[in-house]
């Protein structure tokens, strides 16, 4: 567990974190609000926070160290994912997960969103009403507009910009709305 998500369940403030563990509220501020990466402070500040939080130094560091997957991978996994499971499994193991929270709190924004469009598709698709949990981050947008590969591959052999205006208008609007352009998820192989 990250930083935050330890000290939302143990209900303890950032300020009595620093207050307690003596180290400055602007690097605990810092490290939860993701301008710090975790495994870069020194070897002190991280002992005296997994002292305070009650958890080992490597379970401390372990979210922090995780890599990150091309997003085009991470996209794959995802339709992989919803093949394997079906629509309305799909559904419950994602917003059960938790993963939407997880990918913001890491401000892997692409992810969480391209994940929230996702769940908001399915749902529409399945006549399911949307989760409120997520109706904050929906108010989200990339501020570049993502295309898949395929999109781009075939932009850079053509120079022709309506490649990626015809990509757009098949886009499915869940994802468009935070400026992904998908219009495939069920056929991967």
């Amino acid at each position: 567990m990250t930083v935050n998500e330890i000290i939302t369940k143990k209900k303890i403030s950032k300020y009595r974190l620093a207050k307690n563990s003596d180290i400055p509220y602007m690097t605990i501020n810092d490290i939860c609000n993701g301008k710090t990466n975790l495994a870069e402070c020194n070897a002190k500040t991280i002992y005296k926070l997994a002292k305070e939080l009650g958890v080992s130094m490597e379970e401390l560091l372990t979210p922090y160290m995780l890599p990150r997957p091309s997003f085009e991978l991470f996209k794959s996994n995802v339709c992989h994912r919803l093949k394997e499971l079906g629509d309305i499994d799909f559904l419950i193991q994602t917003i059960e997960s938790k993963d939407i929270l997880t990918y913001f709190e890491r401000r892997w924004f692409p992810e969480c969103l391209y994940l929230l469009a996702m769940v908001d598709y399915l749902s529409r698709e399945n006549n399911i009403p949307l989760c409120d949990e997520y109706r904050e981050i929906r108010r989200m947008k990339l501020n570049d507009m993502i295309y898949p590969a395929s999109v781009l591959s075939a932009y850079e052999v053509s120079k022709d910009e309506s490649v990626k205006e015809q990509a757009k208008i098949l886009s499915i609007p869940e994802f468009r709305r935070f400026n992904i352009i998908e219009s495939e998820i069920r056929n991967v192989v």
